[in-house]
């Protein structure tokens, strides 16, 4: 793809303009939601505070997800709305810079510009700590600008330090971009190679993050279990080792990670979950597929069976843990006995939750160019029928909660007036009645109750 070069700025060059306002609209993967986060903080120097109304920015961004293709033209369809917005603003004599960051401006960079005509900045993932730069240069050369390379400068170093978390949970990225090249995704080509980064910087800001009222980390990674950023003697850590350190921080006390290759599950991050009470007993572990014939075309390089005895070793060491996974149902030439295959595992391994999806192409994947492509009846089917039985393997582990005791680490008001909600150990929603001061906390709720998606009960005694 094409990219301007855009040499680093002087300081003085962005100067902050006091009362501008940004927009941010993240799709997809939590990941993003942690780049909308940074990408804030960036431009946050520059003057730019966040708003919630698309018609107050002068600065919108669409960090945008490229994993299916709807998520893609749900991208353009908002532009188009963007598009009469910029236009009604500069009617009423004010400016907007519109940019496209994420998977799909990575992907599609080029076509972004040809298409959407309001579009002033294309970044990719991999550049967003040059974000403010960027946008001194669209500003300032009235040219639309691309930037889709790989820089060599790790972007995190670049990046203003964290500002203060706003909840009692909150993401860290520790890993980015994926090896694996599964003929379906798009990640290696759009989130580069696997970068994993140090342990002490992903300690120093868990730490900042604690101190701000945060209890519970989620590290996120493309490939998350693949980690290998430098430990503490200067040699590649594993992802159980970054644990163990995490595990140390003072009034850290939960710790989860996501998102998981069957074929990282390592013997020392099974161990972790078996000896470190901080980490959660709940792992998304996407098998994709329970037909060996499917697994191989989509390069998982596990088959149906590596998976159960994985799930065996995992269960072994932590008996309650909660698994999740990912399923892609018509995948090109998945056949019906494939598509039973899928289902029989699905049954075998009582999944907490899952997410299901009908196989979408992606330009540029091995998979888009693959005969036998399945017609859309065939996939809704598929995925209607798969989607029952998931919901039903969920509902059961759901009522499995009833009469349990449960920490619950509350994070957020309800619905309803005097009503909070928090997560169990395994990620569930769980509802009660209590006072806001409660907060931030993890309190033991007898569960009363339980609904497709949520528990209810009663906080007790501590």
């Amino acid at each position: 793809m094409a990219t301007i070069d855009t040499p680093d700025i002087a300081a003085d060059e962005t100067l902050p303009v006091p009362g501008k306002k940004v927009f941010i609209k993240t799709f997809g993967c939590q990941m993003n939601v942690y780049d909308s986060e940074r990408m804030a903080e960036a431009v946050s120097p520059l003057g730019y505070a966040e708003t919630g109304v698309l018609e107050d920015a002068d600065l919108v961004i669409l960090n945008t997800c490229h994993i299916r293709e709807k998520a893609a033209e749900k991208v353009y369809s908002d532009l188009g709305r963007i598009r009469q917005v910029k236009d009604e603003r500069r009617l009423a004599g004010k400016d907007t810079v519109v940019t496209v960051a994420g998977c799909v401006a990575q992907a599609e960079g080029q076509e972004i510009i040809a298409r959407a005509p309001a579009v002033d900045l294309v970044i990719g993932p991999q550049s967003y700590h040059r974000l403010p730069e960027l946008l001194y240069r669209a500003r300032s050369e009235s040219r639309r600008i691309v930037e889709t390379a790989f820089p060599e400068e790790d972007k995190f170093s670049r990046l203003p330090e964290a500002r203060v978390a706003r909840a009692a949970t909150a993401f860290l990225t520790v890993q980015e971009g994926c090896d694996k090249f599964c003929t379906f995704c798009v990640v290696p080509y759009t989130r580069g190679v696997e970068y994993s980064r140090p342990v002490a910087e992903l300690v120093a800001e868990a730490r900042k993050l604690v101190a701000a009222g945060v209890r519970e980390v989620t590290l996120l990674g493309q490939n998350v279990n693949a980690y290998h950023g430098d430990g503490d003697d200067g040699r590649p850590a594993t992802l159980a080792t970054l644990i163990r350190k995490l595990s140390e921080v003072e009034d850290l006390e939960r710790i989860r990670y996501t998102t998981s290759h069957p074929r990282d599950m390592s013997d020392d991050l099974i161990r972790a979950h078996r000896d470190e009470a901080k980490l959660m007993p709940f792992l998304h572990l996407p098998v994709q597929s329970g037909s060996d014939r499917i697994l191989a075309a989509m390069n998982r390089k596990h088959t149906a069976d590596d998976y159960r005895r994985l799930v065996g070793k995992i269960r072994d060491a932590r008996p309650d843990m909660a698994l999740s996974t990912d399923i892609i149902v018509g995948f090109p030439s998945e056949t019906d006995a494939d598509f039973e295959a899928t289902l029989a595992l699905v049954a075998e391994m009582g999944f907490a939750q899952a997410f299901s999806f009908k196989y979408s192409p992606r330009p540029g994947t091995p998979a888009a160019k693959m005969d036998e492509q399945l017609p859309e009846t065939v996939k809704s089917e598929r995925l209607a029928r798969l989607q029952e039985l998931l919901d039903q393997s969920q509902a059961r582990f759901n009522a499995g909660c009833i009469g349990k005791t449960l920490p619950v680490l509350f994070e957020k008001s309800g619905r309803h007036a005097g009503q909070l909600v928090g997560r169990s150990p395994y990620l569930q929603l769980v509802h009660a009645t209590a006072e806001p001061a409660v907060l931030g906390h993890i309190l033991p709720v007898e569960i009363s109750a339980a609904g497709p998606n949520s528990l209810s009960g009663v906080i007790r005694a501590a």
